[in-house]
């Protein structure tokens, strides 16, 4: 079974607090549209999610102030961008399982599929409008610009024969990265945190997002779909690939660390370093 297709969430056991807001403001969103046909898709969507991205958010913010109804509206466009990311992934990698049932795809219909995407940009709007700062909603549109670009990038890698590492790269930075990238920054920009705390928390989340999904990428190698399969078949020695993979994974880690030294001490801080050393172990 591949390891996205695992029931038990893994971050339960540290961060159950934060997940229970953070699934408390989802079904608040969901409940601004009771009447809409795209309500229990979208439920069906969210139900199974780790939630890490929104939980950083909540954390950064934590870091640099406090958590306040913006952030946990916030902490739900993250995670609706991701949802959304999801469902058109699903379709253009022809999964069959995803958090141990039907990919929303199969479930819905490619129709639903692309329309549920275009109503969860939407709400993301949406929300962008109520907290009613142009850095957020700058930052939600530019995410939302990137992880398209990320696709379309890796789509055309795919058939490449001259897959480099910095290609390899360069995808997870534009379709994982930026969105941990995106919640560490709008969670300090929200909270009120000075330019120095909002980048060394940017900098955080780009950094354990990149090796967030290296992680993957090794757990899941044999996913002939993975672009990381690529360089893969084209090493004459398949080791010399996985070694190089284990170094970027930890230069990314100790980035990510290095980055969150930079913050005050907190509680807040000591769960975000948590998070780094969750992504050795397991995503």
């Amino acid at each position: 079974m591949e390891r996205k297709n695992i029931e038990i969430n893994p971050l339960l056991d540290k961060y159950s607090e934060y997940i229970k807001k953070i699934n408390n403001a989802l079904d608040s969103e969901l409940n601004l549209y009771s009447e809409s046909e795209f309500k229990e898709p979208l439920k069906y969507a969210l139900y199974g999610g780790k939630r890490i991205r929104p939980i950083i958010l909540l954390l950064s913010s934590e870091c640099a102030g406090k958590i306040d109804d913006n952030t946990l509206a916030a902490a739900c466009a993250i995670e609706f961008l991701h949802t959304e990311s999801v469902i058109h992934d699903d379709i253009i990698d022809n999964e069959t399982l995803r958090r141990q049932k039907d990919p929303f795809y199969i479930k819905y219909g490619y129709n639903t599929s692309v329309l549920t995407g275009d109503f969860v940009l939407g709400l993301i709007l949406n929300i962008a409008s109520r907290i009613n700062n142009p850095r957020v909603t700058k930052n939600l549109a530019t995410t939302a610009m990137m992880m398209s670009e990320g696709e379309i990038i890796e789509g055309r890698l795919e058939t490449s024969e001259d897959v480099t590492f910095d290609d390899y790269i360069k995808v997870i930075e534009y379709k994982t990265a930026i969105a941990f990238e995106t919640a560490t920054r709008l969670g300090a920009i929200i909270s009120g945190g000075t330019e120095k705390e909002i980048e060394a928390l940017a900098d955080y989340g780009k950094n354990i997002g990149i090796a967030y999904q290296i992680r993957d990428d090794l757990h899941d190698w044999q996913n002939e779909d993975k672009l990381f399969n690529l360089l893969i078949k084209k090493s004459l020695d398949p080791r010399d690939v996985f070694n190089s993979m284990e170094e970027l994974f930890k230069k990314y880690s100790d980035q990510a660390l290095a980055a969150i030294r930079k913050i005050k001490d907190s509680q807040a801080k000591n769960n975000l370093e948590n998070l780094v050393r969750f992504t050795t172990t397991t995503v």
